[in-house]
C-alpha cells in the first residue's frame, strides 16, 4: 500500500468551504433564534441545520461542519442559544448534550441518505432518524447534569417534560422541512 502525500490528503476548497458554511448556519440558527428565556432549555433552529448538513454534505462532510461549530463554541466564540453562549464551562450546561446529537445526527442523515437513495421518503426517514439521535444522546445528558452535576432530583418524566415534550412538534415540522429542503438541494445540483 503506498502512502498518500500531503497533495492527496488535502480537503479541497470547495469542500472546505461546503463545511464551514454549514457551521455558520448553525452559529447564526442559534444565534438569531435565541428565545426561550432562562428555560433549562431553549427552542432551536440548529436541529433543522444539523439534519440538513448531514443530507446535503454527507456523513462525513456533515459530521465535519457541527463539530466545528459546538468546537467554536467550546473554545468561547459566543455561538451557542444560551448564556454563556460560549466557552469549555458549556459541557456542564444541561443542554449540551443535544450539541453533541446535533453532531451524530449529521453523520446518521448523511449515511441514511447516501446508502438509500435521493427519495423523499428516505430523506423524511433520515430526519426523522438524526432526531431520534439528538434526544437520544441529549436526553440522557439533560438527566445526567441535572441530577448528579446541578444536584436537582429530576426524573425522567421531569426531563420529558423539560426537554421533549414542549420541542417534540416543532422538531418532526423541523425534520420534515429539512427533508424537503435537502432533496430539493440535492436535485437542483443533480446528485
Amino acid at each position: 500500500m503506498e502512502k498518500a502525500t500531503g497533495e492527496e490528503r488535502r480537503m479541497p476548497a470547495r469542500q472546505m468551504a461546503r463545511i464551514a458554511a454549514f457551521a455558520a448556519l448553525a452559529v447564526v440558527a442559534a444565534v438569531i433564534v435565541r428565545v426561550g428565556g432562562n428555560a433549562v432549555v431553549p427552542f432551536s433552529l440548529v436541529p433543522l441545520v444539523a439534519l440538513m448538513a448531514g443530507m446535503i454534505l454527507g456523513p462525513r462532510d456533515g459530521f465535519l461542519s457541527m463539530l466545528v461549530y459546538v468546537v467554536l463554541g467550546l473554545v468561547g466564540v459566543p455561538v451557542f442559544a444560551s448564556p454563556p453562549f460560549g466557552g469549555p464551562a458549556y459541557v456542564l450546561k444541561p443542554t449540551f448534550g443535544f450539541l453533541l446529537g446535533f453532531i451524530a445526527a449529521a453523520g446518521v442523515t448523511g449515511l441514511i441518505t447516501a446508502r438509500g437513495g435521493k427519495r423523499l421518503p428516505v430523506f423524511v426517514a433520515a430526519a426523522l432518524a438524526g432526531l431520534a439521535v439528538i434526544y437520544a444522546v441529549g436526553l440522557p445528558y439533560l438527566y445526567a447534569i441535572l441530577n448528579f452535576y446541578l444536584g436537582k432530583a429530576v426524573n425522567w418524566s421531569g426531563v420529558l417534560k423539560i426537554g421533549f415534550w414542549p420541542f417534540i412538534g416543532f422538531d418532526i415540522g423541523k425534520a420534515l422541512l429539512a427533508a424537503a429542503v435537502a432533496l430539493a438541494v440535492m436535485k437542483r445540483r443533480g446528485e
